[in-house]
C-alpha cells in the first residue's frame, strides 16, 4: 500500500503543474468548449489512466529501465524512435523551463519580487533535489500531493462547482468535435511528461499497475472538473496569466494564500518530475547526470522574463499534436 501511495503521488505530482493548477490548461484544452469541456476531461482522464498502465505494465514485464527500450517494445522504428526521443526530451526540456517561467510569474503577479532572485532560489532547490534522484521526488510528492488536493477541493466547495454541475447539459454535444481532439491532444502532451517518471517508478508498481492507474485518473479527472467548474463560474478569463488566483482572491484572503501554496506546490512537484525525466533520459552516466543538472538549472535562470501563459499556449499544444503518434502506439500494442 505505501508503495501504491508512493507512485499515484508522483504522478499526480508530475501531471497537476502549474499550467493546470493556474488554469492556464484547462482553460484552454475545456473551458473554451463550454459543456463539451466536461466530456473531454472525462476522455483525456480515462486515456491517460490507460497509458499509465500501459507504461508501467511493460516497464515492469519488460525490465524496461529507459525511455528508448520502452519506444523500442512499442514497435517504433529506430529511425522513428530517434527521432521521437530528440522531441520528447526537448519538450521536457522546455516543460521545465515552464514550470520556472510559471513559479517566477506567480511571485512577481502576488509579491513583486524581482525575476532573477526568484529564478536563482527555485533552481538552487530543484538541484539539490536532482541530487537525491527518484527518491528524492517521492519524498517530496508523498508530502505535498495530498496538501495539494485537499485544498482545490475545498477550492471546489466554495465556489458552489456542485451546483455547476447540475445546470450543465451534457447533451449539447458539438459535431464538429473539436472538444475531443483537444482531449486527445491534452492526453498526448500529458503522457510525454509522465512516462520518463512511470519508468522510473518501476520498483514501486510491480503487481499494482492496474490499482495505480485507475486511482490516479480519477484523482486527476476529479480535480480537472473542479478546476474547470470553477471557471465556467467566472465568464471570460482569456489573457488572464493566473486565472485561479484572481478567482480566489475574490473568496477573501483565506483562500487566496491557501491556493497560493497549490500553485507553488504544483509548480515545484511537476517542475522536478520534468527536468528529472530530461536527465535521466539524456545522461549516460551519473557524472554526466550531474553536470547536466547544473547546465540545467543555470540555463533555467535565462528563460525568467519569458510569458507563463505564452509557453503554454504556444508549445503545449504542439507538442501534443507530435505525442499523438506516441499515444497509437502505446494503445495498440
Amino acid at each position: 500500500m505505501k508503495n501504491i501511495i508512493k507512485s499515484i503521488s508522483v504522478i499526480v505530482g508530475a501531471v497537476v503543474g502549474a499550467g493546470f493548477a493556474s488554469g492556464q490548461e484547462i482553460y484552454s484544452f475545456f473551458n473554451v468548449y463550454n459543456e463539451n469541456g466536461l466530456l473531454g476531461i472525462i476522455i483525456a482522464s480515462t486515456l491517460l489512466g490507460f497509458i499509465i498502465y500501459k507504461v508501467l505494465k511493460k516497464s515492469n514485464d519488460f525490465n524496461i529501465n529507459t525511455y528508448n527500450e520502452l519506444l523500442e517494445k512499442t514497435g517504433i522504428p529506430k529511425k522513428n524512435r530517434n527521432i521521437l526521443n530528440i522531441i520528447i526530451n526537448i519538450f521536457l526540456l522546455i516543460s521545465f523551463y515552464i514550470m520556472v517561467a510559471g513559479f517566477i510569474a506567480y511571485f512577481k503577479q502576488e509579491f513583486g519580487m524581482p525575476s532573477i532572485i526568484i529564478a536563482l532560489i527555485i533552481t538552487s532547490i530543484c538541484y539539490i533535489t536532482f541530487m537525491k534522484d527518484i527518491e528524492g521526488i517521492t519524498k517530496v510528492s508523498i508530502k505535498i500531493v495530498p496538501i495539494l488536493i485537499i485544498i482545490i477541493i475545498i477550492m471546489g466547495i466554495r465556489s458552489n462547482t456542485f451546483d455547476t454541475i447540475k445546470n450543465i447539459n451534457l447533451g449539447n454535444i458539438s459535431i464538429k468535435f473539436n472538444w475531443l481532439l483537444k482531449a486527445i491532444e491534452y492526453t498526448s502532451y500529458n503522457s510525454i511528461l509522465l512516462i520518463p517518471i512511470l519508468i522510473s517508478l518501476k520498483k514501486y508498481t510491480k503487481n499494482n499497475e492496474k490499482a495505480i492507474s485507475i486511482v490516479t485518473a480519477i484523482i486527476f479527472g476529479i480535480l480537472s472538473a473542479i478546476i474547470y467548474l470553477i471557471m465556467l463560474n467566472n465568464g471570460n478569463l482569456f489573457g488572464i496569466e493566473i486565472p485561479l488566483i484572481q478567482i480566489a482572491n475574490g473568496y477573501g484572503s483565506l483562500f487566496k494564500y491557501s491556493y497560493s501554496l497549490v500553485i507553488i506546490f504544483a509548480i515545484y512537484t511537476t517542475m522536478i518530475s520534468e527536468g528529472y525525466g530530461f536527465l535521466t533520459n539524456c545522461a549516460k552516466t551519473s557524472k554526466q547526470y550531474k553536470k547536466l543538472a547544473i547546465v540545467l538549472c543555470v540555463s533555467a535562470v535565462f528563460i525568467s522574463n519569458i510569458s507563463f501563459s505564452f509557453l503554454i499556449n504556444l508549445t503545449y499544444p504542439a507538442f501534443g499534436i507530435l505525442g499523438v503518434v506516441q499515444l497509437i502506439y502505446l494503445i495498440f500494442t
